[in-house]
């Protein structure tokens, strides 16, 4: 079987935006709160990055129960891994997640301005300068026959897209609107020239947009 580059349990609003503006060391996302987006995520059992025991079962945990299965490698933009613009001023930032990443996986982060590659834990982050299909082709090889999860944040998963090589994609729309931020797209629809689409909606009020290649 094929590796798969899926995106995984993206979040954005109503208007499709997954990010704000003037991101920051204390604000990943900008001027966007971001529970307002991953709220039916931070509730489930399975949650990546949960760390207390409880939470729910059902729907949307089944989409977080699925974050790691047969996941390889996973490929991000350089703003989601730091608010750190041009050349590298600060090696000892080492990403937003502490000395244990939920990835356990080696991590491809896009950027043209290269450094050492850094391991936290069970993950490696590779610091990588290419096109979408070369940094894809070197996450598939380290990914060992497993697929590679493309993270984010939006603009990269638009450059994917864009070159035609994302396989799966589910994306959670929240039923909040922001206003401004950076849009995966203005209407799902945009994408059906290229994928199937299913929406599934959920009891906590977010819709499940599943995309899968025509």
């Amino acid at each position: 079987m094929d590796q798969l580059l899926r995106v995984m349990n993206f979040s954005v609003s109503s208007e499709g935006i997954g990010a704000g503006e003037h991101q920051s060391l204390e604000s990943p996302f900008g001027h966007v709160n971001p529970e307002k987006l991953f709220a039916w995520a931070g509730a489930t059992a399975s949650w990546p990055m949960r760390t207390a025991p409880g939470g729910s079962r059902g729907l949307d945990d089944y989409f977080t129960r699925d974050f790691a299965r047969n996941v390889g490698a996973e490929i991000m933009g350089r703003n989601k891994f730091g608010p750190q613009r041009g050349p590298w001023r600060d090696h000892d930032w080492r990403g937003w997640w502490g000395e244990e990443p939920p990835f356990h996986t080696p991590v491809f982060v896009m950027t043209h301005h290269e450094r050492p590659s850094i391991t936290l834990c069970d993950t490696t982050f590779h610091f990588v300068d290419g096109d979408p299909v070369t940094v894809l082709e070197r996450a598939r090889v380290a990914a060992q026959g497993r697929d590679v999860r493309l993270g984010g944040g939006v603009t990269t998963i638009r450059q994917f897209l864009d070159a035609g090589l994302v396989d799966t994609m589910h994306v959670a729309v929240s039923p909040v609107k922001l206003g401004s931020g950076l849009r995966l797209w203005e209407s799902p629809d945009e994408l059906l020239d290229r994928f199937h689409l299913e929406t599934v909606p959920s009891p906590s009020g977010v819709t499940h947009h599943l995309f899968w290649r025509k």
